[in-house]
């Protein structure tokens, strides 16, 4: 197995350890997008666990400095890529800003937090990829703002194909570090599911808008 494989399934071991992720094929959770959905992921219960938040830091650097090596600062995505993008940013010794998701209704009405300059390439990081909507907006942000992105780094990807069209489509290299195919075959290992749940869990994987329903 490579070893990126086995670094997915790490994570995935410890997102699971952490109930960052939680698997309920019986009793879905329901999405914003009305989606009905087996999985719920809060990748931003890891930073309680040092053990955990470390790793995930340690390995989203190690991807940063091996594909994106002249990157000048690094950009989290309000609110779930905020925190762990700080902490890649400390450990690459790299300026770091944010991006909300609207501007700001007061103050200066900043929608890109921090100091970034016309020209400059970036790394986002990200906690979670669904769509890509949400995560490409900021892309657009900085665009916009004459920032040059280099790409994404992201935790957690469900590996929707609608996903990789939108990331497509904008031009825009992702690069997560553990995945729903890592996932499940670490949960059915350390039994937080059993082969019964697996093909549900497959099922939505590749009709998420259909499952449930």
């Amino acid at each position: 197995m490579p070893e990126n494989q086995d670094t997915s399934k790490r994570i995935a071991e410890l997102l699971l350890e952490a109930q960052a992720i939680k698997l309920r094929p019986e009793n879905p959770f329901q999405w914003s997008s009305g989606w009905l959905s087996p999985i719920y992921c809060d990748n931003r219960v890891a930073l309680s666990f040092p053990d955990t938040r470390t790793f995930i830091k340690k390995v989203l650097a190690k991807i940063i400095r091996e594909n994106y090596p002249d990157v000048q600062a690094v950009v989290g995505v309000a609110t779930g890529g905020i925190a762990q993008g700080a902490l890649v940013a400390e450990l690459l010794e790299l300026p770091f800003a944010y991006v909300r998701p609207e501007p700001k209704k007061h103050g200066m009405g900043n929608q890109i937090e921090g100091r970034l300059e016309k020209g400059q390439s970036v790394i986002i990081v990200e906690d979670l990829i669904s769509t890509g909507g949400s995560s490409l907006k900021v892309v657009d942000v900085l665009r916009e703002a004459g920032i040059e992105v280099a790409g994404m780094v992201a935790i957690f990807t469900y590996g929707f194909e609608v996903a990789e069209k939108n990331f497509k489509e904008k031009n825009v290299r992702l690069d997560a570090i553990s995945n729903y195919n890592a996932l499940i075959e670490t949960a059915l290992e350390h039994h937080y599911i059993d082969s019964t749940q697996l093909e549900s869990l497959s099922a939505w994987r590749l009709a998420p808008e259909k499952w449930g329903k």
